[in-house]
């Protein structure tokens, strides 16, 4: 019987993951010792990201005990070899690449293998040896040739996964889907300490260790959540490209401004920007230096799409009014901005010099207007970028100016799935459509949510760009053509229980040259039996993205 790529991938992934987390140790110190590894390394996975035309990054890390609360893994004290092979069949049978790295304490034994001159387009797959051990298989690609236009790329985003409040089954359909490429909008992991953030029906699982704050605590809390079978599935079956948000530091952080006064928050920055980088697939060029990480950057895939990755926290202003929903006039303030300078500039030269059939912004925080007053004032979150609205106005204003063919805005952070048309005067609901928005619901972080039958939320009567709402949780599943870019918001019903299945809600589709939504598809969440059905909740409900527990 011929074994598929999925079969290989995903039941590999699981097989491996499940039986370990019975048997990893919980030690609390990694062992002295400079002797021989004495169990499997490889209990986080595998996993690539940034695929460029020529090659892409490979990355695993090693720790035989995971969640060591020193941080280090249960680690030797001592530089690792690690032997890597890269091959354009599952079964190893023709290899195109092999080599060797050292896995250095000092970067808590991560493996970082940046990889040139592979031939465009291509599927290979790639694994790793340390002694006698063997790690799982992941499959990758590279982009396009930049010259190329045609094709399809089938690109999935998601975000928002707290390992309390549920299991990780939306990772492992999304895997299931064999995107070419993943996203991932930010709060990746969450800082909490064991039951600090609490979802109504308890959460079902716990964190390990205390609030993150040190480099060992950030270490210990990356590789729990990596030791989670549907999520080390996500990474093995596609590349990767990710930006952090809030929650890989300290909850609605702003630059150099922590949520609290905190003298030791340049400490606590830095600490996570380290083990941000020790856990993901990133290149070289996002080595972080002190509390500075560079992680603005681009992706293209041929001329068909350009991927602009921002970072909304690092360089922004201090939220305006006290955070929270507010009628602020700070947020009209030009001086204040979401971006910083630098990488505002940065922004709107890649629009103008851009080619790309679309534009995609991968971003963190709500980017169209949503007014939460039905009356004259306007309250909006000053988390999002309707707390910058003149960071706002100048980016949009940027993407019309370069005559930027199809801008999208792909967000994360809201807990909810959104799709909403951009506007440049939003006070106007006849104004015109110059861009579209599309946001992912949360993997897990909320809980179980509801189902929102009419696909609309109650501020949309007088925000009548935002077109689509629905509280479960889940991703979003894309397909870009030269000639549109659809959209499947998919949900799941629940995730305080493990392996629900997932539905596509809704389908929205972008045309070519036409900015705003039109819905191909509505589909209810399908009956479920009543001891499956997610706890009742008002519908409307919606958590600001200030995640402070209650």
């Amino acid at each position: 019987m011929s074994v598929s790529r999925r079969t290989l991938l995903l039941g590999g992934a699981a097989a491996g993951a499940a039986g370990a987390i019975t048997t990893w140790p919980l030690a609390a110190v990694a062992a002295p010792y400079r002797g021989p590894l004495r169990s499997d390394p490889f209990t986080l996975g595998v996993a690539s990201g940034d695929p460029e035309p020529d090659g892409f990054v490979l990355w695993t890390r090693l720790a035989p005990a995971p969640l060591a609360e020193d941080g280090l893994g249960g680690m030797p004290a001592r530089n690792v070899p690690v032997r890597w092979e890269l091959a354009a069949d599952q079964r190893f049978r023709h290899v195109v690449r092999r080599g060797t790295v050292v896995a250095d304490p000092a970067r808590g034994h991560s493996v970082h293998v940046e990889l040139h001159g592979l031939l465009p387009g291509r599927e290979y797959f790639y694994r790793f040896r340390a002694e006698r051990y063997a790690s799982p298989v992941g499959r990758t690609r590279t982009a396009p040739a930049p010259w190329a236009v045609g094709g399809t790329l089938a690109m999935s985003f998601a975000s928002c996964s707290q390992y309390e409040h549920g299991y990780f089954t939306a990772y492992r359909r999304l895997a299931e889907d064999e995107p070419d490429l993943i996203l991932h909008l930010g709060d990746y992991q969450y800082e909490y300490a064991p039951g600090t953030y609490t979802i109504p029906a308890g959460n079902p699982r716990d964190h390990q260790g205390p609030e993150t704050r040190t480099l060992a605590n950030y270490r210990q809390r990356h590789a729990q959540y990596k030791t989670d079978p549907d999520l080390q599935a996500a990474h093995a079956v596609a590349p990767w490209a990710v930006v952090f948000d809030d929650h890989e530091v300290e909850n609605n952080w702003a630059g150099e401004v922590p949520e609290e006064p905190d003298p030791d928050f340049p400490a606590r920055r830095a600490a996570a920007f380290q083990a941000y980088y020790e856990n993901m697939p990133l290149r070289r060029r996002s080595v972080p230096r002190g509390i500075d990480m560079q992680l603005y950057r681009r992706l293209h895939w041929g001329r068909l799409a350009t991927f602009h990755l921002l970072g909304t926290r690092q360089y922004r202003s201090d939220q305006g009014c006290g955070d929270g929903y507010r009628d602020c006039p700070e947020a009209a303030d030009p001086a204040r901005s979401i971006t910083g300078a630098e990488q505002e500039r940065w922004l709107l030269n890649g629009f103008r010099r851009s080619d790309a059939r679309w534009d995609v912004l991968g971003q963190q925080v709500f980017f169209g207007q949503r007014d939460n007053n039905s009356g004259p004032a306007t309250v909006v979150s000053m988390d999002s970028w309707d707390g910058y609205a003149a960071s706002r106005d100048r980016i949009t204003r940027g993407w019309l100016a370069a005559g930027v063919r199809n801008p999208v805005v792909l967000t994360g952070d809201v807990h909810a799935h959104w799709a909403d048309d951009l506007k440049l005067d939003y006070a106007d609901p006849t104004s015109r459509t110059v861009g579209t928005e599309l946001v992912c619901s949360s993997i897990t972080s909320g809980g179980d949510g509801t189902d929102v039958p009419t696909g609309a939320h109650s501020w949309a009567p007088w925000n009548p760009h935002l077109r689509f709402y629905n509280n479960q949780r889940g991703y979003v599943r894309t397909r870009i053509t030269a000639g549109a870019f659809t959209a499947d918001f998919r949900v799941v019903p629940y995730v305080t229980r493990p392996d629900a299945p997932a539905h596509t809600r809704a389908t929205f589709v972008i045309e070519d040259r036409v900015p705003g939504l039109h819905q191909t598809a509505d589909q209810p969440t399908p009956a479920a039996p009543s001891t499956l059905r997610a706890p009742s909740s008002a519908p409307d409900t919606v958590r600001q993205e200030t995640d402070r527990p209650r």
